[in-house]
């Protein structure tokens, strides 16, 4: 056999292998949780049950100091989800998908459309733009509002009891709805029953189905998404979650004093609001506030759990040996630091949630990385693990170098609400309001985010306003 007809045989067999296609590209596992603060064990929470996300952080590499650009689910999800700043509304990707009905050359791609171009198959399960399933209408289940046009081949929201999408969303067991009145739903509950009893049990099941496809599919890799909604309010989870925590003694919580002088603090409206609280307050009641945090801590476990399926589906289906995973918390949540019970505030609660990313990629897997990282970089991250084009339109940079040595430098991570911007670096927070006045915490003092220094330090608060300036311009 000639050289020539050699190589073309080898062509040939390389053509007709049904791995061969799906080998060259790498699968992508994307694992959004709603609300998660880094309440787990792995990052340094002695009482959190959290063995399964403690399995990735072990396999992988976890970031300490990762934040996000906004402190609510909509704009949050915008940056992650299309590597770029946004607007601060829960509306952000919505008006996106108002943008690119008016002139859709002006509008890049996201995540999933790029992917999808680049010859994935992307399935989205449960929430991963503002709304489960990611549609708008009243129940949003309309299947003419779409949040993001052309980014999944299938975009799934099972529903069961919950009825639609926007009853899940709030939802408590066997179909508890949350009701329009102001106040009738629990803030928080447990029940005896399967993980099924709660929506998130169903999108881990649809996505144990999905998953098995999948893997099944050889000639094209596949981009999977599932977003579970626990621990976002009401807290409820199935009884054996909460039995964890039960006599349980947690520390105390860290600053709960409301912070002096002009910050972003509020007035905890979703908590306070939204939700029966029986007439008790957990910025006044201690004992109240301890039974919110343990049943922040058992949704927080559930998640943990509905995790722990997938990973085990997907070693099951043996793509693990060919998958990127991520775990990524679209933000913070306050349990009572500065007096706050919810997200919505540029404090590092609000701000700062766990990212894992689990890859062969990674050097000395279990070693945190400390560096400070921002949401706006996991597109161009996974861009360089799969081996596919990175887009110029791009704002985040690369976390190759934190994932081949965890001591590599990072970056200032910004983030924004309706009236004030923040910077974070290294050692600093900067928040710039509206009106003018300006916060800036020292994070290697023990005073951290509760005494403001910005009149002690003019330098670095002008230094900062430049780089917040420079970034957000």
């Amino acid at each position: 056999m000639t050289v020539n007809k050699f190589i073309g045989a080898c062509l040939l067999a390389a053509a007709l292998n049904p791995l061969n296609a799906a080998s060259e590209k790498k699968n992508i596992l994307f694992l959004c949780v709603d609300d998660l603060r880094p309440e787990l064990h792995s990052f340094g929470v002695d009482y959190i049950k959290s063995p399964n996300i403690d399995k990735l952080v072990a396999a992988g590499r976890a970031f300490d100091r990762h934040f996000v650009n906004s402190p609510s689910c909509g704009p949050s999800r915008f940056t992650m989800l299309t590597g770029r700043y946004g607007t601060a509304g829960n509306d952000a990707i919505f008006k996106r998908a108002e943008r690119l009905r008016e002139n859709p050359e002006s509008v890049p791609p996201t995540m999933p459309e790029w992917f999808r171009k680049e010859g994935y198959t992307t399935v989205a399960i449960g929430k991963i733009s503002h709304h489960p399933g990611g549609l708008g209408g009243s129940d949003w289940n309309d299947p003419d509002q779409v949040e993001i046009p052309d980014a999944w081949d299938k975009n799934l929201m099972p529903t069961g009891a919950w009825k639609h999408p926007r009853g899940s969303m709030h939802g408590l067991a066997n179909g508890e709805i949350r009701s329009k009145n102001r106040g009738t739903m629990d803030v928080f509950q447990t029940v005896e029953g399967p993980d099924s009893i709660y929506p998130d049990g169903l999108i881990t099941d649809e996505a144990l189905t999905q998953l098995g496809q999948l893997a099944q599919q050889k000639e094209k890799p596949f981009f999977l998404a599932v977003g579970l909604i626990k621990p976002h309010l009401p807290f409820g989870a199935p009884k054996q979650y909460m039995d964890l925590y039960t006599g349980v003694d947690l520390p105390p919580i860290p600053h709960p004093g409301k912070p002096a002088g002009k910050t972003t603090w509020h007035g905890s409206g979703e908590f306070m609001g939204q939700y029966n609280r029986w007439g008790k307050d957990p910025r006044t009641d201690s004992d109240f506030a301890t039974e919110v945090r343990r049943h922040y801590a058992a949704c927080a476990t559930y998640a943990d759990a509905q995790i722990g399926r997938i990973i085990d589906k997907l070693k099951e289906t043996g793509a693990d040996q060919n998958t990127v995973i991520v775990l990524w918390g679209d933000h913070g949540w306050h349990l009572g630091e500065h007096s706050i019970w919810g997200k919505h505030a540029l404090f590092e609660e609000s701000l700062r949630s766990p990212l894992i990313i689990v890859d062969p990629a990674v050097i000395a897997p279990g070693t945190m990385s400390h560096s400070v990282v921002a949401s706006i970089d996991i597109f161009p991250t996974l861009c360089d693990l799969t081996e596919i084009p990175k887009p110029d339109f791009l704002q985040g940079t690369s976390l190759l170098p934190q994932l081949k040595d965890p001591t590599a430098a990072g970056h200032a991570a910004v983030a924004y609400r309706g009236e004030a911007k923040t910077i974070r670096n290294a050692t600093h927070r900067l928040t710039r309001h509206k009106s003018g006045e300006v916060e800036l915490y020292d994070h290697t003092s023990s005073a951290a985010e509760t005494k403001n220094i910005a009149t002690d330090q003019p330098e670095i608060v002008e230094a900062m306003s430049k780089e917040l300036s420079k970034i957000l311009k």
